[in-house]
């Protein structure tokens, strides 16, 4: 007489994620027992997978894939130049200009996908050099704590007393006369936003300095600096990589305000928030030249969101268990 008792296993942690494989045991047959076997599976794989099961997220990613696409594919090969005068005035959409154009004739598929081109440049500009200088001094504040974390952090809470806008516009009308108009305004957005991502880091990090192999790589004699670089930072990487997509989304917010009120990019150049102001005067007999830069700021500002909001739960650590 046998019996068959059939066992499946899952193993899962954030720091090492496994995978178990179907255990049988046949008693009493005189056949061998079928060995346990594990298969590691990568934190990336299950962030991966939890990512994926985010519905809304995922198609957020695919319409910012294609909106990027869209302005720097499309909008180069576009049959017109976003300067170009093309002899069709105020024109409303057509199959030969399908967002219309200007009084100007200027076309305004080129110009919207200029001007995305343009914003989204300034938003991953503002977010990665936010995210540097906020990555490194908040780790630097959270693992050295003390007198130096306290100092450190009063200049933080200093800047984020500033209202953005307002200062962003001073200083970017300022700067703006002097180089390039659109770096300068990134270089200002990143300048008064690093904070926000100093403190999300600085948190992590007074979690993550006491932890056992923080502990274990100092006794081996490793130095702060390798500590910070080796074991902090790669362990701060979820909540930054969310803050990225969040910063990302809010400099598009913040370009668009300052080119509205005429502090941002300037003309020949342009850029989503200057074809909106300068659309707003003929929201009623041309609406087109309103709507359509709006429309790109709604789609570029919302599936950042919607992105941020799926790696989030992505990251989270409370989701460990993964079903194949």
């Amino acid at each position: 007489m046998s019996s068959r008792h059939d066992e499946q296993v899952e193993i899962s942690s954030p720091n090492a994620p496994l995978q178990g494989v179907a255990l049988e045991r046949e008693v009493g047959t005189g056949k061998p027992e079928r060995e346990f076997t594990v298969e590691a599976r990568s934190q990336l794989s299950m962030v991966l997978r939890r990512f994926l099961r985010h519905k809304l997220a995922v198609i957020s990613l695919i319409v910012f894939i294609l909106v990027v696409l869209l302005a720097f594919v499309a909008g180069n090969l576009w049959h017109y130049n976003y300067q170009e005068y093309t002899n069709d005035y105020s024109m409303g959409p057509s199959l030969k200009h399908p967002f219309g154009t200007d009084s100007a004739s200027h076309d305004t598929f080129a110009q919207v996908m200029r001007g995305t081109q343009r914003s989204i440049e300034i938003a991953l500009f503002v977010a990665l050099v936010a995210t540097a200088i906020g990555t490194a001094y908040g780790a630097i504040a959270g693992f050295f704590r003390g007198i130096s974390d306290n100092l450190m952090m009063r200049v933080v809470d200093l800047f984020l007393t500033f209202p953005v806008i307002a200062v962003a516009a001073i200083l970017a009308h300022q700067l703006g006369s002097k180089a390039s108009g659109w770096l300068w305004v990134a270089v200002v957005l990143a300048a008064l936003t690093w904070p926000y991502v100093s403190r999300v880091v600085r948190g992590v990090t007074l979690s993550i300095r006491e932890k056992e192999y923080i502990e274990a790589s100092r006794a081996l004699g490793a130095s702060n600096s390798r500590i910070i670089i080796r074991h902090v930072v790669p362990n701060v990487m979820g909540p930054v990589i969310v803050t990225i997509t969040i910063l990302v989304a809010q400099a598009i917010l913040a370009e668009t305000a300052l080119s509205f009120i005429g502090f941002g990019v300037k003309a020949p150049d342009t850029s989503l928030g200057l074809l909106v102001s300068a659309g707003q005067t003929a929201v009623e007999t041309r609406p087109w030249l309103f709507y359509f830069p709006g429309l790109f700021i709604i789609l570029i500002a919302l599936s950042i969101n919607f992105i941020g909001d799926g790696l989030r739960d992505a990251f989270d650590p409370t989701q460990t268990r993964v079903r194949a």
